[in-house]
């Protein structure tokens, strides 16, 4: 099982020997790209508006994408590794969403850019780590009724989805 690094952004970052785990990789990257291009042209009114439905801030959940990387990876090393997720429900989710929102309603477009910038770029070395064999390992996944699910399907359902799914969000809530 591999860790979560932070990455040097001046440094080009390593390619696996596995075209899935790049394709990930890739994947992630680019949408954290676009929500970085997007979040970084809002104006303060902007950065300060609640999305519909949600009631965070827009410079909130762009903090949050950042915030829950690490933990996204995590949770699919885990897997990685043959082990169960344990512990973790979509309540345990709703109410650490809660209390980050709650911590970072103040959060400068400035410091949630860099954080989105440095965990996702941590977030894809992980990935790029994965061997072909690690990412199809399934096991039990408390997040899914303990349903067994792949390492690569809780990648692709949370961290390499995570800024796409947000980024429609805060699109459509500016009008974009």
């Amino acid at each position: 099982m591999t860790s979560v690094v932070a990455a040097d952004p001046t440094v080009k970052p390593a390619r696996s020997s596995s075209l899935r785990a790049n394709a990930l990789a890739d994947r992630l990257e680019q949408g954290a790209r676009m929500l970085a291009d997007v979040a970084g042209a809002l104006t303060e009114a902007e950065w300060q508006t609640r999305i519909p439905k949600d009631g965070r801030k827009v410079g909130v959940v762009v903090h949050h994408v950042a915030t829950v990387y690490p933990l996204e990876i995590q949770l699919a090393q885990v897997l990685a590794s043959g082990q169960p997720v344990k512990g973790v429900t979509m309540d345990d989710i709703h109410a650490g969403n809660a209390a980050h929102a709650l911590e970072q309603h103040a959060v400068t477009k400035e410091a949630a850019l860099e954080l989105l910038r440095r965990n996702s770029a941590a977030a894809a070395a992980a990935i790029r780590a994965l061997s072909d064999e690690e990412l199809e390992r399934a096991a039990p996944a408390s997040l899914y009724s303990n349903a067994p699910i792949t390492c690569q399907f809780m990648l692709e359902d949370h961290a390499v989805r995570h800024s796409y799914h947000h980024l429609a969000r805060i699109r459509a809530a500016l009008n974009r």
